[in-house]
């Protein structure tokens, strides 16, 4: 690769053609020529010979560069020299007998005129200008030429594709003609024909009018005859289902009336008679009938002294008295049941407290036998409790707007007269409450001593 000298321009850059320029702007066709030619000659280059606007595409092959730097490339060979020197030397290696004989004042007669009008525009020898102009001027003069042959040609085609055209559509407009005559007496057949149905719509409309009012007249007196029946049959279906609600209501009744009465009849008979048995066993009674010598007024062996039987006499705190309530047959034993936590264990957890005191509960009920119910506030609660009641003892909470005080004189009130009922609360309202109904008041602390013994 020859290179010129630095700082030096290349030969024949400076040449006499130089001062020469174009009038008008460089023809396309040598234009393309001059991009080409100046994209080749690329790989013969450095970095450093190129202009800094078309270092970039320095790597790109040669049809990218022409489609990419077209317009970069034909700038740079018309205001930079230098660069347009080194590019005539690579023309100069790639095609030395045009450019000799373009330097040398002639041209060559068979070469093409766009490619001696882009060397000379590369080399500017003298009279560059004027090669330019002509090799303009030959490329219009050959495309004007092929565009005139190619015009002929088209002309001729059109002409022979008019003919044909005259020739198809005098045949097409006779078949049409044809279609047309057929068309019309089809049509005359079918206008004949629709008039006809149009008179048998006519009737036909006329009728149905006829059946249309019939039916609405049908359908009216149906309408009428089934809003009456449905008007008696809802008075009818009102009526039974008056009937069946009283007959149910007096059913249900007369069946709760009944049940509340026997069993209250049946646990007041089963109080009586374990009262008796109780009462049997304490007082030690023998089964066969009194014995004359039964009722001298004697000391046995082994049997109580009248201090003795007044010793029996429990303080109103001590456990045992709790035990000898709980000892009475069919007792009911009901508990206030924060009133028992709060006053045992008021610094727990509600739910803690509920646990611990139902868990002591169910031993007392496996102890003594007795029916036990634990009553909570409802007021208390946050949510909803998952409980499940330990054997033996009845779990209750207050419904809203009900205190658990007034739960548990319900209770009282629930049970016959007669039953023993024991009321564990140190709530004095509750404990007045339910002596005034037949129960039994205790102190919440005499039950939590039993408990805790137990």
């Amino acid at each position: 690769m020859v290179e010129p000298a630095s700082g030096a321009e290349p030969a024949g850059a400076a040449g006499g053609g130089d001062a020469e320029a174009l009038d008008r702007p460089l023809p396309e066709g040598v234009r393309r020529r001059v991009v080409a030619f100046t994209a080749d000659a690329f790989g013969g280059l450095t970095l450093a010979d190129l202009p800094s606007q078309l270092r970039q595409y320095a790597r790109f092959t040669p049809t990218r560069r022409a489609k990419f730097a077209g317009n970069a490339m034909a700038a740079a060979l018309e205001g930079d020299p230098v660069f347009r020197g080194r590019i005539a030397e690579r023309l100069r290696e790639a095609q030395p007998e045009l450019a000799a004989a373009l330097e040398s004042g002639s041209s060559p007669a068979a070469a093409d005129p766009l490619d001696v009008a882009a060397v000379a525009y590369v080399l500017r020898p003298a009279g560059w200008v004027k090669l330019v102009a002509a090799a303009g001027e030959e490329a219009q003069r050959a495309d004007a030429e092929r565009a005139g042959e190619e015009t002929q040609r088209e002309l001729e085609r059109l002409r022979e594709e008019l003919a044909l055209l005259r020739e198809q559509q005098r045949t097409h407009g006779e078949h049409q003609r044809h279609e047309l005559e057929a068309a019309r007496k089809e049509a005359e057949s079918l206008q004949r024909k629709l008039r006809s149905a149009l008179n048998d719509v006519k009737r036909g409309e006329a009728a149905l009018r006829k059946a249309a009012a019939e039916a609405d007249a049908f359908r009216a007196e149906a309408a009428a005859q089934v809003a009456a029946a449905e008007s008696e049959g809802r008075r009818l279906k009102s009526r039974l289902t008056e009937v069946e609600a009283a007959l149910e209501a007096s059913r249900r009744s007369a069946r709760e009336g009944r049940s509340v009465e026997d069993m209250r009849l049946r646990l007041l008979l089963d109080t009586v008679l374990e009262s008796a048995q109780g009462l049997r066993r304490e007082l030690a009674l023998p089964p066969a009938s009194v014995r004359p010598a039964d009722t001298v007024d004697a000391v046995e062996p082994g049997r109580m002294t009248p201090k003795d039987i007044a010793a029996r006499a429990l303080s109103e705190t001590d456990p045992a008295l709790l035990d000898q309530l709980l000892a009475l047959p069919q007792v009911h034993l009901v508990v206030d049941g924060y009133n028992v936590t709060k006053t045992g264990y008021p610094t727990m957890p509600l739910e803690k407290q509920r646990l611990r005191l139902l868990g002591g509960l169910s031993m007392l009920a496996a102890q003594t036998g007795a029916e036990v119910t634990c009553v909570f506030d409802g007021a208390e609660l946050a949510a909803p409790v998952l409980l499940a009641p330990p054997r033996g003892v009845r779990v209750l909470f207050s419904k809203a707007g009900v205190t658990a005080d007034e739960l548990i004189r319900q209770l009282v009130r629930a049970e016959p007269p007669g039953r023993p009922v024991v009321v564990a609360s140190t709530d004095r309202e509750v404990a007045d409450g339910v002596a005034r109904a037949g129960a039994r008041p205790v102190a919440s602390l005499l039950l939590l001593k039993r408990l805790s013994r137990a």
